[in-house]
């Protein structure tokens, strides 16, 4: 039977109820918040998962509007962007550098594990690498790319699907696993939950640049600030499809080139032109779509596709999220500190060491809801998972494919 189309403005309505639908199972089911899920997580597959009865027992799938999803996070890394003061991110100095280093090296420790697996049940190495850092750091942008360059140069089988099921399988492991995993280093240290007190921002020397760490806090902004912030957005998303439709060579997914442009765009407005930037603005637009693309994105998993993984690949993903909780139980957070910054950094390295970068962003923020804000955590996580962590991903898996020939 064909799916069911919906369009945009379908779409659309279906995130808001999914988000809505989140947010009252986080707050009635007490299981959800001591887990700290996120309210696009607790939402998304709860739609998927009724999406999946309604294909197994009636045969109907649904087909939503992917290019408003893709619009959405194109937003979102445009907000990192344009968030990106370079005043700010001589902060992120050392941690930043070193989190770094600690998410390089668990990228070669995915492809290890994803090799020597596949090698262990007889199946060809390379597909070892769609079950490490292709897709799950990677994400289902590099799974495609990396999945139809296997399929052309080596001939292997079935690797698109593969790659497809295996970022989707990610995408919903890094979004379960982040939470519970900081909230049981945070209770460690003994630390108790915060008085939550909603904060207004209604003049210009009260606001204090966080963009995505109190996401709940009202931020005063006009019409014309959120004008002329929209079409600062615009010229991230028009740049960005410029450069991927020219520069595919390069290996770089579109969001990169929006989140680069962003910083580009921010720092000779406001260093050269003297520009007053709209940081609220950019912080409304930014959580907005931060939370629908990942409603989007998790309403639109096809649970039927991962019920059919075979047996050895659905092993080796299992393992490798064990691999996450314990690399970042006792590699991520000790080495970033053993404080509650590196608690926080552990969530958002779960959420993009398997999933993605707006995963890792939703796990931050469900924690500090609850234990309380990490300024260091939100500066350096959307930077690195964002922009960094690609260009080192595709230099890991180059450097595999030539060592596996």
């Amino acid at each position: 039977m064909e799916p069911i189309v919906l369009n945009g403005y379908h779409t659309l309505i279906a995130a808001t109820l999914v988000l809505l639908l989140g947010r009252l199972l986080v707050k009635k089911i007490k299981f959800l918040q001591d887990f700290n899920i996120p309210e696009a997580v607790a939402g998304g597959l709860i739609a998927a998962a009724i999406i999946f009865s309604i294909y197994h027992w009636a045969g109907i799938s649904f087909q939503f509007e992917k290019s408003l999803q893709n619009a959405f996070m194109l937003v979102f890394f445009s907000s990192i962007g344009l968030s990106a003061d370079f005043s700010r991110l001589k902060q992120g100095g050392i941690p930043l550098v070193i989190f770094l280093v600690v998410v390089s090296v668990l990228i070669f420790v995915q492809n290890a594990v994803g090799v020597s697996l596949a090698s262990a049940f007889g199946l060809d190495p390379k597909i070892g690498l769609i079950t490490g850092s292709i897709t799950l750091t990677g994400g289902h942008g590099t799974g495609a790319a990396w999945a139809e360059t296997f399929t052309k140069q080596y001939g292997l089988p079935g690797v698109m699907e593969m790659a497809m099921a295996s970022a989707t399988f990610g995408l919903v492991a890094g979004g379960l696993i982040g939470g519970p995993v900081a909230r049981r280093l945070v209770n460690n240290m003994k630390r108790g939950k915060k008085a939550y007190t909603k904060k207004v921002d209604t003049s210009a020397d009260q606001y204090d640049g966080e963009t995505f760490e109190e996401k709940d806090h009202v931020r005063f902004i006009t019409a014309s600030s959120t004008i002329e912030t929209m079409a600062l957005f615009a010229a991230c998303l028009a740049f960005s499809s410029v450069m991927a439709a020219n520069f595919s060579d390069l290996g770089l997914p579109q969001f990169v080139w929006a989140l680069g442009f962003g910083v580009l765009l921010r720092n000779i407005l406001t260093k050269v032109f003297k520009f007053d930037m709209f940081d609220r603005a950019i912080d409304v637009f930014g959580n907005a779509s931060l939370s629908l693309f990942l409603a989007m994105a998790l309403m639109s998993i096809k649970l039927w596709e991962l019920a059919g993984l075979a047996g050895p690949m659905l092993i080796i993903l299992l393992i490798q999220t064990l691999v996450m909780i314990l690399y970042g139980y006792f590699i991520t957070f000790r080495v970033m500190g053993k404080d509650y910054d590196a608690a926080i950094l552990t969530a958002g390295h779960c959420g993009f060491g398997l999933g993605a970068t707006p995963t890792a962003v939703a796990n931050m923020q469900s924690v500090t809801e609850t234990f309380g804000p990490s300024h260091k955590a939100f500066l350096i996580v959307p930077l690195v998972g964002a922009f960094f962590v690609d260009l080192i991903n595709l230099g890991a898996i180059t450097w595999f494919v030539k060592f596996l020939g």
